[in-house]
C-alpha cells in the first residue's frame, strides 16, 4: 500500500475513533492576558526568563472578537535581562517587563510611509533627559535644560542606526518616579543587547510604524513565557 494511501486510512480511523488528526490550535497570547490595554491593537515583547537578552516581538489586531496575529520579529532587550517594572532602576540595563501606552514616535530619518503616530524628528539639539533630579526627568528636550546634566542624558543624534526610527514605551513617563528609569523605547537593533529597552530589525520596526493606529490605543505588553513576569499576569 502507497504511503499517501496509509495516511489518509489513519486519518479515516482517527476520525471514526474521535481522535483530532492535528493538534488543536493554540489560544493566541492577547486572548490568554489579563489586560491588554483596552484598545485594538498589541505589541507583545516576550522573552524566556528573565536572564535572557532576546526574544519575539509580535504585533496583534483585535478582529470579530478575536486577536490576529499580524507580524512577528526577533528582539533584543537588556544586557542584563528582564525585570518587573514596579522595582526596576535607573542605570541597570534592565528592560521593565508591565504593559505600557505608546505616546508617539520619533526618529533622526523622517517618518516612514504610513506612520499615523505622531512623530517626532530629530535634530542636533535633541536630548532626552535622563537626569533623575531634573524637572524634564524622562522627557524630550530642546535643548538641554540648565538642570538636566549631559552626562545623564541622551544625545538622540547620535544613536544611528537605534534611533532611525522608535516608539516610545510609557514605561515611567506619565507620572515619573525619581530613579526608576528613563528613556525606554522599541527601537531599531543596535549592535548587541540593549540598555533596557526593547529592539528589532530595521524592516520591522518601518513594518511596525507603518501598522501602529492611535485611534486603536496600541500598547506594548513586555515579559516572560513563564513565573512572575509572565505576559499572561497583566
Amino acid at each position: 500500500m502507497r504511503s499517501g494511501v496509509v495516511a489518509l486510512v489513519s486519518a479515516s480511523l482517527l476520525s471514526l475513533l474521535g481522535a483530532a488528526p492535528h493538534p488543536a490550535r493554540e489560544v493566541p497570547l492577547p486572548q490568554r492576558m489579563a489586560d491588554t490595554g483596552g484598545g485594538t491593537q498589541l505589541i507583545t515583547a516576550e522573552a524566556a526568563t528573565t536572564a535572557a537578552t532576546s526574544g519575539t516581538v509580535t504585533w496583534w489586531d483585535r478582529r470579530g472578537g478575536q486577536w490576529v496575529k499580524a507580524g512577528t520579529a526577533p528582539a533584543r532587550f537588556g544586557a542584563r535581562g528582564l525585570v518587573a517594572g514596579d522595582t526596576r532602576r535607573q542605570g541597570t540595563s534592565t528592560t521593565p517587563t508591565g504593559l505600557y501606552d505608546l505616546p508617539y514616535a520619533f526618529g533622526i530619518a523622517a517618518a516612514p510611509p504610513g506612520t499615523r503616530t505622531s512623530y517626532r524628528r530629530v535634530h542636533q539639539d535633541s536630548w532626552w533627559c535622563q537626569d533623575s533630579g531634573s524637572r524634564s526627568y524622562n522627557r524630550w528636550t530642546e535643548p538641554l535644560p540648565a538642570d538636566c546634566r549631559a552626562s545623564e542624558s541622551e544625545h538622540l543624534i547620535a544613536y544611528d542606526p537605534s534611533y532611525s526610527h522608535a516608539l516610545v514605551i510609557g514605561f515611567n513617563y506619565h507620572a515619573p518616579v525619581r530613579d526608576r528609569g528613563a528613556g525606554i523605547f522599541l527601537h531599531v537593533n543596535g549592535k548587541g543587547a540593549t540598555e533596557g529597552c526593547v529592539s528589532v530589525p530595521g524592516a520591522a520596526m518601518l513594518t511596525i510604524l507603518a501598522w501602529a493606529d492611535p485611534a486603536r490605543a496600541p500598547h506594548i505588553a513586555i515579559g516572560t513565557t513563564g513565573g512572575a513576569t509572565a505576559l499572561t499576569r497583566y
